[in-house]
């Protein structure tokens, strides 16, 4: 699925009208909140985007307080103030830039349009992928006033429905935990852009969802809340989605071999919840090849060996479309970039979270060699994830409770984070 959580920074416009600048005053209003040590003027002219100064020295006590002071102050002159360390990483820097942030409104109607494709083409994946409806539709097409067939395609579009409310549910809250973080910090933000996707071309229906920050985060803590919110109310959605749905699942044995199928991959969470749910580890092989350990690290990993003769749940939609959105929490939650997981590794390290790039490109590569879909995502961090979502202030680190609730993102990606999402099992 497609990346849930795209953030731009839009550049800064000047106002039609902006005070002049009064030089002495700037600087006694810079001194306010900073021991200025040096100056460094560039540009008084009102032009957008133009840098007006760089203050270097020290910010006095918390400089979440000290932004938002300054930022105020600086409104009637249509500047807009950075903050940033200083080039010998022990002194801060505040950059003036002329301009303020006027994000346009956006139109809700390619918003409202992809939804209503989105949910056509969901629900048209769930009747007749989950729901068995191919099979029942080409019966009542044979035998239309078959009172049987009917039946069963009525209970094929029930099935496709669960399907349908379950991943549309994960996925609408997903993108309404990003909204609302977004608003409570007055951060503008776009309405969320569903993915629609033909059937039959994918299990889903969908690409996913994102949404669109229009002016960047205050600093590291907002840009943390606004970026764990989604996969956090995603998750807490598809927890009681998956076990409803395997409740409504059956315990069955594989084929000793025949036509192929899908199997489903394992995350660790999806692993414990169906063993607390049916007492197995699933899918249960007909015979364990050595120990027993050792055959779950291969398949864990690998999907190897093939369970064929064992025992396994066939998922009902709804369970199918919970496992689908944690994958889909996984899959945001790679610290990549302008992923959920990349605003979080940026908020808990700062800069150094680009030191992290190469070794997610190493085990996207890697895993690449037992599922090719992972060489997708190579792709689209190596083009993609390039940069990072610089807030306007990157000196405010993360506090404590912040920084616990980092560590959450990661343990959820850890959880969740599924090897070999799907396998094709064919004849043994």
């Amino acid at each position: 699925m497609a990346s849930d959580f795209v953030s731009r920074v839009p550049g800064v416009v000047p106002a039609d009208v902006a005070a002049p600048v009064d030089v002495d005053a700037l600087v006694a209003l810079l001194q306010q909140v900073m021991t200025v040590d040096h100056i460094l003027w560039e540009n008084l002219a009102p032009q957008s985007g133009q840098v007006v100064a760089r203050f270097i020295g020290t910010i006095h006590g918390d400089t979440a307080q000290a932004y938002a002071l300054l930022d105020q102050a600086l409104r009637p002159w249509r500047i807009t103030p950075l903050f940033r360390f200083a080039p010998d990483g022990r002194r801060h820097m505040v950059i003036l830039i002329q301009g303020r942030l006027q994000p346009r409104p956006s139109r809700i109607w390619p918003n409202l349009l992809l939804f209503m494709l989105t949910v056509l083409s969901v629900a048209c994946t769930g009747v007749l992928m989950h729901g068995g409806g191919l099979e029942a539709l080409k019966n009542v097409l044979q035998t239309p006033f078959s009172s049987l067939y009917w039946k069963d395609l009525s209970q094929a579009v029930l099935q496709g429905l669960s399907f349908t409310v379950a991943l549309l549910g994960i996925l609408g809250v997903h993108e309404l935990g990003h909204y609302l973080a977004a608003r409570w910090h007055r951060v503008e933000v776009s309405l969320p852009y569903f993915i629609p996707f033909p059937p039959f071309l994918s299990p889903f229906g969908t690409l996913g969802a994102f949404i669109r920050l229009k002016s960047p985060p205050t600093n590291r803590r907002v840009l943390l809340d606004i970026g764990l919110a989604g996969p956090l109310a995603g998750f807490l959605v598809a927890i009681p989605f998956l076990v409803v749905g395997l409740a409504l699942s059956e315990v069955r044995r594989l084929p000793l071999g025949g036509s192929p199928f899908y199997l489903e991959g394992n995350s660790l969470l999806y692993l414990l919840v169906k063993r607390l749910m049916f007492g197995r580890w699933l899918p249960e092989p007909a015979v364990y090849d050595g120990p027993v350990w050792w055959h779950w690290l291969r398949f864990f990993f690998t999907g190897e060996p093939a369970p064929w003769g064992g025992l396994d749940v066939l998922l009902h939609p709804m369970a199918f479309a919970a496992w689908a959105g944690l994958l889909v929490t996984a899959l945001n939650l790679i610290p990549a970039g302008q992923l959920d997981g990349g605003h979080v590794v940026y908020a808990l390290l700062g800069n150094k979270a680009a030191r992290l790039r190469p070794w997610v490109l190493g085990a996207l590569l890697v895993l690449g060699l037992v599922w090719s879909g992972w060489w997708l995502w190579f792709a689209l961090v190596w083009f993609l994830a390039r940069g990072y979502a610089e807030p306007l202030d990157t000196v405010t680190p993360l506090d404590t409770p912040r920084k616990v609730l980092a560590w959450v993102g990661i343990l959820l990606l850890v959880l969740t984070f599924t090897p070999v999402p799907m396998k094709v099992l064919g004849a043994p």
